[in-house]
């Protein structure tokens, strides 16, 4: 597997709203620009979402893929695993959250992509930055618009 990258960002609110809103798939086609659809397959016992289907038109790039996700129990963390995909083979990613005495929290996202078509490495990097970038960005939006 290849390296990961790593993105973070100060959102000004507590560490559970931020992940309330990373909880809520059902919202994210209104807030993240890529996906179309997003459709929750199965819950897991406590009750949030364990494998989920997106559907994503970010232009010249379209996939639709299903990720297994795994919530910590201290609430601070949730990390999922591409278990279906048409373009990716493989997906690994996690975001952490630290609460910090000011009531903001950090929020680091780690993400690693294999696609199923042959990709220069620093072209990949790139592209996971724009991601994780991207999503961090719309994340920190949505939470503290």
């Amino acid at each position: 597997m290849a390296d990961k990258t790593y993105r973070s960002i100060l959102i000004a609110a507590p560490a559970d709203k931020v992940m309330d809103v990373i909880a809520d798939f059902d919202r994210y086609p209104a807030w993240v620009a890529a996906a179309k659809t997003v459709e929750v397959l199965e819950q897991g016992p406590d009750k949030r979402a364990h494998k989920v289907r997106f559907v994503l038109d970010a232009g010249i790039v379209t996939d639709s893929y299903d990720l297994v996700y795994d919530w910590s129990a201290d609430g601070r963390s949730v990390s999922w695993e591409l278990v279906r995909g048409e373009l990716q083979k493989a997906q690994y990613g996690t975001y952490s959250l630290e609460p910090r005495p000011d009531g903001t929290t950090e929020v680091t996202y780690e993400l690693t992509v294999d696609l199923n078509i042959p990709m220069i490495g620093m072209f990949k990097r790139k592209a996971e930055k724009v991601i994780t970038d991207t999503a961090l960005k719309e994340l920190k939006k949505r939470v503290e618009g």
